[in-house]
């Protein structure tokens, strides 16, 4: 199914056009990946181009126990900066999030949450999700 969910609203997507970087707040040292709009979608999970999408095909094991289609809250993750950069949440990612832990008012689902890559982004990982990407690095 990767990535898509044909029971909710589909969100309005402008999709990168050039290069940029996303900073992780991991509990050890930031990891800092490069986002390239020509390699997207990195793989089937997540909306095409979402922070989700992006993370794993940088090797950053963010969790996702739905598969990236928006039936969860376990890829949350606050937007520390350039969410402006991103798409506006749906009602269905709204409704799903209401379920996260630590939700604040930055938080979005990884999964639906994509930059138009006009800014580079620092995303924090909430502490409860924390441990699978000090894991995998």
């Amino acid at each position: 199914m990767g990535g898509s969910n044909p029971y909710i609203e589909k969100s309005e997507v402008e999709t990168a056009k050039n290069i940029f970087k996303i900073t992780f707040i991991t509990p050890a040292d930031p990891i800092v990946i490069t986002a390239d709009p020509s390699q997207i979608p990195y793989g089937e999970t997540g909306l095409p181009g979402s922070i989700l999408d992006i993370a794993l095909g940088q090797g950053i094991d963010l969790e996702h126990a739905c598969g990236g289609v928006c039936a969860c809250s376990t890829c949350h993750i606050i937007v520390k900066e350039g969410l402006e950069t991103c798409n506006e949440p749906t009602d269905d990612e709204n409704d799903q999030l209401d379920e996260a832990p630590g939700l604040s008012l930055l938080s979005r689902l990884g999964c639906q949450c994509v930059p138009n890559g006009t800014k580079d982004l620092v995303i924090e990982i909430p502490e409860w999700n924390k441990n699978l990407v000090k894991e995998s690095h």
